[in-house]
């Protein structure tokens, strides 16, 4: 996967690469050009994270201890290449979910049809009803 490098501004500014150069002895951190931080910037992951559609990030106390655990929850539009195992997970999550849909839409198809059955009063086993027609009469007769 290949990144386009940003340029404009002067990326020596940005805090995380001050906080990068910042842990090298100045000889080393001074010899790196604009390009090659921007390179480094982009193998390390260093990256503006931006604005989430749903953001929340919060900090639980643990009760009766000193600990502290925190919680974050990011929502948004994806735009990072998956990995081949993301790739499969997500379309087997989709096929569950198309499946489970079908399944909703068939039982939803057949209780219609057994309640328009109900109410023209047709009866294919004599002595038999599910009792679904009587609940739907007392729920909305």
């Amino acid at each position: 996967m290949t990144q386009k490098i940003q340029t404009g501004g002067d990326v020596r500014q940005e805090p995380a690469m001050q906080n990068l150069l910042g842990r090298m002895p100045k000889a080393v951190a001074d010899s790196f050009n604009d390009e090659q931080l921007n390179h480094l910037k982009l193998a390390l992951g260093a990256r503006n994270w931006g604005r989430h559609a749903l953001d929340i990030r919060t900090t639980l106390p643990v009760p009766f201890t000193r600990w502290r655990y925190y919680l974050v929850l990011l929502m948004g539009k994806n735009r990072r290449e998956l990995s081949e195992r993301e790739k499969a997970l997500s379309a087997l999550a989709s096929a569950a979910l198309l499946s489970a849909f079908i399944v909703f839409c068939v039982l939803l198809g057949l209780l219609v049809l057994y309640l328009v059955k109900s109410a023209l009063g047709i009866n294919l086993f004599d002595g038999f009803s599910l009792g679904i027609w009587s609940e739907f009469k007392k729920l909305f007769g």
